[in-house]
């Protein structure tokens, strides 16, 4: 018992609007579903467990965790409930939730794809959710994350090398894998990726997770160091999909989450350059969401975190998304000095060490199209970046290799984008179409995101008649619920009503 409220609990079950006596009973009834009819909990119990801090036994944070879930419509950890798993606090541990136990890892893992699993079955929205901010994920994470990665060593050791670890909760009943099981695990991840890649998350991402939650299980298993060593970079490579495919479908904290379990994960497999790129999409979130500031500290930590076995290709690729968040806030010298660092480095890799299969992706196509999109974004605060921004996205357009129809989408758009700041109406109307001739077909929330940013700037031009029959088009296709994030005049009709913070996406 630590004698001061665990403030973490109380916030949540604020959120629920249970009272004591209710949580108490729901406590019980849930446990013995669980298999735990023995269990007992009463109102005093609950009131000191939020009053005082204690400490509940086994089964009951599992419970808890459980109920929050299905209460609040999203992924509630442990963690998140102010509880320190049980024969895990001390080193590692956070109170933020957002840095634990290096052995740990494996558990947490379980533990949230089998709720974000559970949630997402009963078709539960993920809502009331709040973002861990940049500065808070790199104060909990920089030193350890920079400190020398090891293979496991914090774990508990025993003499057999197939021995499990069964500590954590929830953990899928898997059974010690070889090297051809791996090969196939590493297989599937390819098959995600590109499926991701042509068609957006939303189709796969319950498969991705699934797949995540069962390698959760192989990880109970201490096999030896070369195979953990991949089995952990398979985790790491399952826990980006699952949280790029999530972002891409507008889960932003099971996203977040995710990005963080992969940076865990990548260290606990001793490959930095891995970690440092989990968090770089944390920061490409960040942008996405209009926080700029909190992407740049992302930014920070994944550039000193993937430390200096990074091939120059990756920080090329970092360089791209901490411009695009200078772009934001408009900082163009800024932006044009990062990017000047991104085509340096680009140019510099010989391609003599064979990338990574999660940079694969990252070819003179992408960085053309996040430089397209970079300077599309400055130019709303800089019109004269308009035509470097449809230099670069046309080139990105016709370098991009088949199988990438999502990125297609986002260069039409950037191309359609930066026409409307030329002031180039024609042109941006053809480009607008182009996108649209595909964008339904494809799941990615995002793509209508960044084409309601586009559908802001037709306002202008809505006295055309060509522009007014795109902008018809736009509102009859947008599908109910992808509407606009906020700002005035970006509202398409029959899309959502703006919400969260009040302040437009960023595209």
């Amino acid at each position: 018992m630590t004698r001061e409220p665990n403030t973490r609990l109380a916030d949540l079950f604020g959120l629920a609007g249970w009272s004591k006596g209710e949580l108490a009973r729901l406590v019980n009834r849930k446990a013995a579903a669980m298999g735990h009819p023995q269990l007992a909990t009463d109102t005093s119990r609950v009131r000191r467990w939020i009053d005082t801090g204690e400490m509940p036994r086994d089964p009951v944070p599992k419970v808890l965790a459980a109920l929050f879930t299905e209460r609040l419509g999203r992924v509630v950890t442990i963690e998140d409930l102010g509880f320190a798993r049980q024969g895990r606090a001390g080193k590692g541990q956070s109170g933020d939730g957002l840095l634990w136990a290096p052995e740990s890892t494996a558990a947490v893992l379980t533990e949230f794809t089998g709720m974000d699993l559970m949630f997402n079955r009963r078709g539960l929205v993920g809502a009331g959710a709040a973002l861990a901010a940049g500065s808070a994920i790199t104060g909990a994470m920089h030193d350890w994350l920079l400190s020398d990665p090891t293979l496991a060593s914090d774990a508990p050791r025993t003499d057999e090398p197939l021995s499990a670890d069964f500590a954590g909760f929830d953990r899928y009943e898997a059974a010690p894998v070889g090297s051809q099981e791996i090969d196939a695990l590493e297989h599937s991840v390819d098959i995600f990726r590109a499926w991701d890649a042509a068609r957006g998350g939303g189709l796969q991402r319950k498969a991705v997770v699934g797949q995540l939650n069962e390698v959760g299980g192989m990880l109970a298993y201490r096999h030896p160091p070369a195979l953990q060593r991949r089995l952990w970079g398979v985790a790491a490579n399952l826990a980006v999909l699952a949280g790029w495919m999530s972002h891409d479908v507008g889960l932003e904290p099971t996203a977040q989450k995710y990005f963080l379990i992969a940076a865990h994960a990548a260290r606990e497999g001793g490959d930095r350059p891995r970690a440092g790129e989990a968090l770089s999409r944390a920061a490409r979130q960040m942008v996405h969401l209009g926080r700029p500031d909190d992407a740049l500290d992302l930014m920070k930590l994944a550039k000193s975190g993937a430390g200096q076995e990074a091939l120059p290709r990756t920080r090329a690729m970092f360089c791209t998304i901490e411009a695009w968040a200078q772009a934001s806030m408009g900082h163009g010298q800024a932006v044009r000095r990062t990017l000047g660092q991104a085509e340096e480095l680009f140019v510099s890799d010989k391609g003599d060490v064979p990338p990574p299969s999660w940079m694969q992706l990252f070819n003179e196509a992408d960085l053309h199209g996040m430089e397209g999109l970079v300077y599309r974004t400055l130019a709303e605060h800089e019109p004269g970046a308009a035509a470097i921004a449809q230099r670069h996205a046309k080139e990105g357009l016709r370098m991009r290799e088949e199988g990438r129809d999502r990125s297609q989408i986002f260069d039409h758009i950037s191309i359609a984008s930066a026409c409307f700041i030329g002031d180039d109406p024609e042109q941006a109307d053809k480009y607008a179409r182009l996108a649209l001739l595909t964008i339904e077909h494809n799941s990615s929330h995002r793509t209508w995101d960044r084409l309601r940013e586009m559908y802001r700037l037709t306002g202008r031009y809505s006295s055309r008649p060509d522009i007014r029959r795109l902008r018809e088009e736009i509102e009859q296709k947008a599908p109910k619920g992808l509407g606009p994030k906020g700002g005035p005049g970006a509202r398409i009709p029959g899309g959502r009503t703006p919400g969260g913070d009040g302040k437009a996406a960023a595209v």
